[in-house]
């Protein structure tokens, strides 16, 4: 139990299949209830699929657990409409500041511009994340959630998997033509297709404490390398919902877990850390290590892998929870294509492909930063000191200071979906890129940009009156500037590169599959089908 938070139990229902004794098949069942779990739930459900869960728990994850919730996130969110209680609940933050020993070394500003409707990150419990998007699939009539449902075996077939389930009254057998993997690092659905889950695994260990106190320091994320209060090691400060404090404290490799999570060791380091007088109650603590490591592939069969249970990262750079629903939203509209018959199943490879290469970004990122932040050598130690020493005097070291890259999207450079640019462009917005946002008036109201884009593909153009491309189902929604909205600002122009004849191909997920100068039909059918492995006669 919590002292700010009660959680919620929720009811264990006999499935279906217990009730009838019938074998029933299902689209997709989705295994873990977890922020993966539940956003693809949502999503597939936005696609119009219905959708099984199933967790071995009946409540929300135990402990503030994930807390820092990035941008592109957020987005995915609300498109799936239940960002909004994140965001009035969260506290925003956008500001870090490093210091070495006690002087502060350097400040970095994760969004520096202005016209986002989603802030750079939100601090939030992972409860009540969990907590809002139950709420939001129990009104969802497409999503099944079945609690204390425990899959205790799995076999694959060529067309479905047959799954083993326990509940409080027993065993029953239900099939799925495809199953979700959302079950953690631990997963034990990679360990039913025997999944290769290989990388690096770190032996520090750091001490996680939630602390509730009312404190002036600011919403900011705070990051000390050897500070005064804890000598030779490293040491994290965020602020959360509810006056809830997050503390982070590296023990080094030979601490014992059992022995520094007891509060008459936690409540000491607390102290160094924010003054002895400053009142402040324990809420929670744990320990933990890492690794950064993934799946060797995201899919086996008729079984998808995604967030913790496909990679794993270290904490420094809010890279797993905010990776994993990446993850989901690219693999949920190339699902729900396949599931209908509109793509062939070489789309679900792809998913493999792209998300396996921004896996291996956001583990080479969270590697690096582990490496700057526990130095394995003292020649290691000395450069980071040394790093550390000039970035405050001397802006050329201040990009080589390393507390947690923060986690940002991965651009799908390298996609077979993209279709490669032929012309000159200035800007981020390259093929395999996430759309960015703007703010704009339809009708004459505030809007932004992404949402004009809807579920399926679209076509974005600037200055040009263009027609609708007829490429059956996946016929993309035709968006002109300064007929279907005002640029108001001329930031999407400047965004976008949206010279005058400028066309922007998006995929359901909201990334670029591709842009030209002039507006041709049969380019813009051939960048369809190349985006959707082949589905476009």
């Amino acid at each position: 139990m919590l002292n700010t938070y009660d959680f919620p139990e929720f009811d264990y229902v006999q499935s279906p299949e217990q009730k009838s004794g019938d074998m029933l098949r299902h689209d997709v069942v989705v295994v873990g209830a977890g922020p993966m779990g539940l956003t693809a739930a949502l999503d597939f459900a936005a696609r119009g699929l219905k959708v099984v869960v199933l967790d071995d728990n009946n409540t929300v994850s135990v402990g503030s657990r994930a807390v820092c919730y990035a941008k592109r996130p957020l987005e995915i969110w609300d498109r799936l409409g239940v960002a909004k209680p994140m965001l009035d609940k969260g506290i925003e933050w956008k500001l870090g500041r490093v210091f070495f020993r006690d002087k502060e070394v350097y400040t970095f500003d994760l969004l520096p511009e202005e016209g986002h409707k989603i802030p750079a990150f939100i601090n939030l419990q992972q409860y009540y994340l969990e907590e809002y998007m139950v709420a939001a699939c129990e009104q969802n009539p497409l999503i099944d959630l079945r609690w204390k449902h425990k899959v205790v075996a799995l076999h694959s077939h060529d067309d479905h998997a047959e799954l083993a389930v326990e509940t409080p009254d027993g065993i029953f057998n239900m099939e799925a033509s495809w199953v979700l993997a959302c079950d953690g690092a631990n997963s034990d659905i990679r360990r039913m297709v025997d999944g290769q889950f290989q990388g690096q695994f770190f032996q520090d260990r750091f001490l996680i404490a939630d602390i509730v106190m009312k404190a002036d320091f600011p919403t900011e994320r705070w990051f000390w390398f050897d500070p005064d209060f804890h000598r030779g090691q490293s040491a994290l400060l965020h602020k959360q919902s509810d006056d809830v404090w997050r503390l982070d404290f590296q023990l080094g490799w030979d601490s014992d877990p059992d022995v520094e999570r007891r509060p008459e060791n936690i409540i000491p380091r607390v102290k160094a850390m924010i003054g002895d007088d400053v009142e402040f109650e324990l809420e929670w603590a744990s320990v933990y290590q890492f690794a950064c490591r993934r799946i060797d592939q995201f899919r086996y069969g008729r079984v998808l892998f995604a967030g913790d249970a496909a990679h794993q990262v270290s904490p420094f750079g809010a890279r797993g929870a905010n990776t994993g629903v990446q993850d989901i939203d690219n693999l949920s509209w190339k699902l729900a294509a396949v599931i209908r018959g509109e793509a062939p199943e070489a789309l679900i490879d792809s998913y493999h492909e792209e998300r396996a290469f921004a896996a291996d970004d956001n583990l080479l990122n969270s590697t690096r930063s582990t490496d700057f932040i526990t130095p394995k050598n003292n020649a290691s130690r000395r450069y980071r000191n040394a790093v550390l020493s000039l970035a405050k005097s001397h802006e050329f070291a201040r990009p080589l200071v390393n507390s947690g890259r923060l986690s940002t999207p991965t651009p799908y450079v390298e996609s077979p979906l993209n279709t490669p640019d032929q012309d000159d462009w200035k800007g981020l917005m390259v093929p395999g890129t996430c759309a960015a946002d703007a703010p704009v008036k339809v009708g004459g109201q505030d809007a932004w940009l992404l949402e004009q884009f809807g579920e399926g593909f679209a076509l974005l153009v600037f200055g040009l009156e263009a027609k609708q491309v007829e490429a059956g189902v996946f016929t993309p929604k035709l968006i002109i500037a300064g007929k279907d909205f005002e640029d108001t600002k001329s930031l999407a122009a400047q965004r976008y590169d949206g010279r005058a004849g400028a066309v922007y191909l998006l995929r359901p997920d909201q990334h670029v599959a591709a842009r030209w100068r002039t507006f041709d039909v049969d380019n813009i059918r051939a960048a369809i089908a190349r985006a959707t492995a082949g589905a476009v006669s």
